[in-house]
């Protein structure tokens, strides 16, 4: 008889450890082996064998840089072991796919680590999380998800870290990938704690003030990503603010509050991409704010440049 592989699952809260309380709010509440119950079964104890390890039980929104430290060196100590298949990570959906980026920055394992989480709470009629972690855990003991980094299984969709983002607040099928039809992954990089390093996120709008940036620098912020409008582009005061965080030094990179499409600095003008990019700005190429803000947290941590993250 063939020796079972083990998958190993990591608990760290969300909505599909979520029950319901008297006020009618949604609480994690359930354990990893609460999560671990009902689907014990459906892998056929006999071929695999479920490790539990309970992180935690936040809202992903909850969520700080030290945190994700902890996920991401407990993924890592998981696959220490060989006989590891892979690594399911339960996690709220809020902030999942900064999670992911962070995960998939460190990791050069060919073994996958998938994060997976629910739209419905585990008391609801209908829970969406037991087929998600069934899933998850399927994708994780398949040979085809070797050497495809960190994936994102969710709704019935296998979703690359990278470029997914959340899209949907309700829908059980709450993540799309926007990123480009092949996608590349920057080389792994050693393991460093984000904690400690701050990266804020600025709005632009029309008439924007540059009062946000300037706040940001005197709080500390040891990089901005800034969410621009159409392709890259912000107004003239705010880019003023921007030009000011670049001269101290501070690292900016240019995302956009646009659906779908790659940052472009094509235009010029104060506020301009174009202007922006001469400047020193860095363009996002896909990753919307939540991931550009956690590759720039990832660059600040392990000193790499952070154009090699975008």
């Amino acid at each position: 008889m063939d020796t079972p592989q083990t998958v190993s699952l990591l608990a760290t809260g969300g909505t599909i450890a979520c029950t319901t309380d008297a006020a009618g709010a949604l609480v994690p509440t359930l354990s990893g082996e609460d999560l671990a119950a009902g689907l014990r079964p459906r892998l056929h104890p006999e071929r695999v064998r479920l490790r539990v390890r309970e992180l935690g039980r936040l809202d992903s929104s909850s969520l700080r840089p030290r945190d994700v430290d902890e996920i991401v060196a407990a993924a890592h100590r998981e696959l220490e072991d060989p006989a590891v298949a892979g690594v399911v990570i339960t996690h709220g959906t809020d902030s999942l796919e900064e999670t992911a980026l962070a995960l998939d920055a460190f990791h050069g394992d060919e073994r996958p680590v998938i994060l997976t989480g629910a739209m419905r709470p585990s008391d609801a009629t209908a829970p969406d999380g037991p087929d998600n972690l069934f899933d998850a855990c399927t994708i994780a003991l398949d040979p085809a998800a070797r050497g495809m980094g960190v994936l994102v299984v969710l709704g019935h969709k296998v979703l690359p870290a990278r470029g997914t983002v959340k899209e949907h607040t309700s829908d059980l099928a709450a993540f799309a990938y926007r990123g480009p039809q092949e996608p590349a992954r920057p080389a792994a990089l050693p393991v460093a704690p984000l904690d400690g390093h701050r990266v804020d996120v600025i709005a632009a709008y029309p008439g924007a003030p540059r009062d946000a940036i300037d706040a940001a620098l005197d709080a500390g912020a040891q990089g901005l990503v800034v969410e621009a409008l159409g392709a890259g582009n912000i107004g003239t005061d705010l880019a003023r603010g921007v030009e000011e965080a670049l001269r101290r030094g501070v690292p900016v990179v240019v995302t956009t509050r646009a659906a779908h499409g790659e940052v472009r600095f094509d235009y010029g003008g104060p506020g301009g991409g174009a202007s922006l990019g001469a400047l020193g700005a860095i363009g996002s190429g896909h990753l919307r704010a939540g991931q550009a803000r956690a590759a720039l947290l990832v660059a600040l941590a392990t000193g790499t440049d952070p154009r090699a993250l975008f």
